[in-house]
């Protein structure tokens, strides 16, 4: 895998760019050649099940992704759209701060793949996946 193109500075500010990434509270909490993490605050929006309170796999998702796409970002400078995704869910998650750990799996001149896990405050895995993404240069 070659090496990052952005440095850790550079990959938190771009993470918290965006609106939706600020209310998240998604932050960049480690980065290397082989991985990032975020750290994820629970909000109580996160609720989908008000009588049991676990959160809704649509936000365990958008965490895969936005961390899948930003593990490639890191490699070649920018985020890309998403082309393709799936998630496998592995249990509830619960209140707690999440974590969320992605590594870019395969960069081509078109597509490339990444992949990502979320964890609870225990380290327990809670969802994992992997998306494809456009990632030919822009014109």
């Amino acid at each position: 895998m070659p090496e990052n193109k952005m440095t850790e500075e550079e990959l938190a500010e771009r993470l918290t760019a965006a609106p939706f990434h600020k209310w998240l509270g998604l932050r960049l909490t480690g980065m290397d050649e082989d991985e990032i993490t975020i750290a994820v605050p629970w909000r109580e929006e996160f609720v989908v099940n008000v009588d049991v309170g676990y959160t809704h796999g649509g936000i365990l998702a958008t965490l895969i992704d936005v961390a899948a796409d930003y593990a490639i970002a890191a490699k070649i400078g920018r985020p890309v759209p998403t082309i393709d995704m799936r998630v496998d869910y592995h249990r509830a998650a619960m209140q707690g701060e999440l974590t969320v750990k992605a590594q870019a799996l395969k960069l081509g001149g078109s597509f490339s793949t990444g992949e990502a896990q979320v964890y609870d405050e225990k380290g327990k895995l809670l969802a994992s996946g992997r998306g494809v993404y456009f990632t030919a240069p822009p014109k």
